[in-house]
């Protein structure tokens, strides 16, 4: 059975977003990795009795059914924050101007600024979910997606690019309810644009 680790992130302090919202944020990236472990745990221990002829094993082919649904959501939940914190890593670094993800983002966008506001824009969606960039190398493009929750809306094929967390629990402890917008702003602040660039591997 695969049994998933918990990364452990180098995080610089951040502007805007404390040590001790960061830690907080932490201990729950470290439940998905802990929950989609159970998850699987108890998927393998319900398919040693799932013979549908029987009606323990009929409970259980309904269990494994809603397991693997729950198995979705917190695997994607552990991913999007692994994505998340390690764009912090190393400090801030700017994109440059010969950039080949920047050139992307102009291709698709017109202007790097052009987008960064539609990007922005994306992030104040109302409701708790992500705003990402990502990169589909079957048709070579670039697509922003909002992401409901942890998993509604991922886009099938595509290599996350930057990810942005916007559950409440990312930025309420530092921003109140009515700082989002500052949140999103700072979060920009801190990118290290270059762990974002070599997520881009197929350009």
């Amino acid at each position: 059975m695969i049994i998933y680790d918990i990364y452990k992130f180098n995080i610089p302090v951040l502007k805007g977003i404390s040590v001790k919202n960061v830690e907080e944020h932490l201990k729950l990236y470290a439940g998905y990795v802990k929950n989609a472990n159970l998850v699987l745990e108890k998927i393998e221990e319900l398919k040693k009795d799932s013979d549908i002829s029987t009606l323990k094993g009929q409970e259980n082919a309904y269990l494994l059914g809603e397991l693997s649904r729950r198995f979705s959501f917190e695997y994607n939940g552990m991913r999007n924050h692994e994505a998340y914190f390690r764009q912090f890593e190393g400090g801030t670094k700017v994109l440059s101007t010969s950039s080949p993800l920047k050139k992307a983002i102009e291709k698709e966008w017109d202007s790097f600024d052009g987008w960064l506001q539609s990007f922005k824009s994306l992030a104040m969606t109302r409701g708790i979910g992500w705003a990402i960039l990502s990169y589909d190398p079957r048709d070579d493009h670039l697509l922003m997606s909002w992401i409901d929750e942890q998993h509604l809306g991922q886009l099938n094929g595509c290599d996350i690019i930057l990810a942005l967390d916007m559950w409440e629990h990312a930025y309420i402890t530092d921003y109140q309810p009515s700082g989002k917008k500052q949140y999103v702003e700072d979060f920009f602040s801190n990118l290290n644009w270059e762990i974002v660039e070599k997520r881009l591997k197929y350009i």
